[in-house]
């Protein structure tokens, strides 16, 4: 019995519409869909959208779950949308705006210019920071793990991209 499944989607505002099994979501950021497997059902009821299993094989248990999330991340992206940060730290490391494009200088012999795929937004409020925006949570990961995986944060000095909140394990040097 999924936990997560169980739960209804509440809309905060977004007007879902369910068609077959596509779920779309509208809201004042844009608009989402998300297309379901014929092992889980959606409905709309006051409390919200509720997703259930056809059946009770072990794949409609494990999509249950797993599409109530997908259409949740759909609500919340065209209600609220949403942001990763990424931190850079190593001397002389920095990102830049270049139109809506980034320019990372990383410590190579060239600068990364990085396009903003559509419906992000890139945006570098100091040198050190950069914050990822826009309404598709699964994008917004993958933009972000992009731009670190130029640089990754190595564990004797730390430099490198790294997300805001993560912790970077550091090792001690070679010792004589």
């Amino acid at each position: 019995m999924s936990r997560t499944g169980k739960q209804p989607v509440k809309l905060n505002g977004a007007s879902v519409t369910i068609n077959n099994k596509t779920v779309t979501a509208k809201g004042p950021k844009g608009e989402l869909s998300v297309e379901l497997i014929d092992v889980v059902n959606a409905k709309q009821t006051d409390e919200g959208i509720v997703i259930e299993p056809v059946n009770e094989t072990k794949e409609a248990r494990a999509a249950w779950g797993t599409f109530r999330s997908l259409v949740q991340n759909i609500v919340t992206g065209v209600t609220e949308g949403f942001e990763k940060k990424l931190a850079i730290s190593g001397v002389g490391f920095r990102a830049a705006m270049q139109g809506s494009d980034i320019k990372l200088l990383l410590g190579f012999s060239h600068d990364v210019i990085y396009k903003a795929p559509s419906g992000i937004k890139l945006a570098t409020p100091s040198p050190t920071e950069i914050i990822i925006t826009g309404i598709d949570k699964q994008q917004v990961g993958q933009v972000a793990a992009n731009i670190r995986a130029f640089r990754p944060p190595e564990p004797y000095k730390g430099k490198g991209v790294r997300y805001a909140d993560e912790f970077v394990f550091r090792k001690e040097g070679k010792k004589k």
